[in-house]
């Protein structure tokens, strides 16, 4: 049986700030929460770690509480998403063993138009795309047809995606990229819509592929991901896909390849689109994806036949002996 650990799990300070919900609460929501609770289950030594907009500070607490592994649950440095890679690029250069992907993979999936330049060169099919930075007007695009998605380069989440991001003509393709030029003063990202069934799959381990779940709606808003009363509204369900196993070989060499390429560890979940005539096309990767019981990582992991505790407790695992076969 494997040993306990020492284990600090590193969260925003806004989270930590809303109260004793890790020591005390049974039925929280939050994925800091089901994390915190499954670690302590297993038999580790649980610290919380609060990081807001002082380094010194999550530098000074690490060295007290002194971990054998640190749970990356950082989704921000100075409430911008942007810095996340900033928190893990610290933790290498303290030489802590910390689950999740470094900087390298967190700063390569950030950016939607670097990525999709990666993919592409390495052999995977992404949509056709183009980036326009503020200042740049959308009669430069390479391609005039339609339609297209239009979303913020740098966010993710869906943050900023929406049914109007999906534009049929040249006047709402303008409208939509002066939108995410004003509304989160960067780069614009436009893009091929891809029609067929989309897909979210779950890569664990560095080299396991786990499972796919199937989403119903043309595509993955920010209110379809995490609006229950719209999902309810409009019917969208999501449920296991079944694949046939030729496409499902193809599926698991494409994501295996992605987070191969993109630098990725540990855990990701890559969303991508199967055509008609069976093309797989990969939409993103996300790294350090939710973990949250009712998320597509640990439901596809489920069905994998990896329950939720026991996940947590290979995240962690796996992160320790990364961190030891580099030495």
């Amino acid at each position: 049986m494997a040993l306990p650990l020492a284990v600090t799990v590193l969260m925003d300070e806004a989270t930590l700030a809303e109260g004793e919900i890790f020591a005390r609460c049974t039925q929280v929501s939050a994925t800091e929460y089901h994390v915190v609770n499954s670690l302590r289950r297993v038999g580790h030594t649980v610290h919380l770690l609060g990081v807001g907009s002082r380094l010194e500070a999550v530098v000074a607490g690490l060295r007290r509480q002194q971990p054998d592994v640190v749970f990356n649950l950082t989704e921000q440095f100075r409430d911008d998403r942007r810095l996340d890679a900033n928190v893990a690029a610290m933790l290498e250069l303290l030489d802590l063993p910390f689950t999740g992907s470094g900087p390298a993979g967190l700063m390569l999936c950030r950016d939607k138009g670097l990525s999709k330049h990666v993919l592409r060169a390495g052999g995977i099919q992404v949509p056709d795309f183009e980036v326009l930075e503020p200042g740049n007007v959308p009669h430069l695009l390479r391609s005039s047809t339609y339609p297209r998605v239009v979303k913020p380069l740098l966010e993710d989440g869906s943050v900023g995606i929406s049914n109007a991001s999906l534009v049929h003509t040249r006047a709402e393709l303008a409208t939509r990229v002066r939108m995410i030029h004003r509304r989160f003063r960067q780069a614009a990202i436009v893009e091929e819509y891809v029609a067929g069934r989309e897909l979210y799959v779950t890569v664990l381990g560095n080299s396991e592929f786990t499972s796919a779940s199937d989403a119903a709606p043309r595509m993955a808003t920010y209110q379809v991901k995490w609006d229950k009363r719209y999902r309810k509204r409009w019917r969208v369900r999501q449920s296991f896909a079944r694949l046939e196993p030729g496409l499902l070989t193809s599926i698991a060499k494409t994501c295996r390849d992605a987070f191969r390429l993109l630098h990725v560890r540990d855990y990701a979940r890559v969303d991508l689109r199967v055509t008609p005539e069976g093309r797989v096309v990969v939409l993103e990767v996300n790294p350090n994806p939710g973990l949250n019981v009712i998320d597509e990582v640990a439901l596809s992991a489920e069905k994998a036949g990896i329950p939720y505790q026991a996940l947590i407790d290979r995240i962690v695992r796996m992160a320790i002996a990364r961190h030891r076969a580099k030495r």
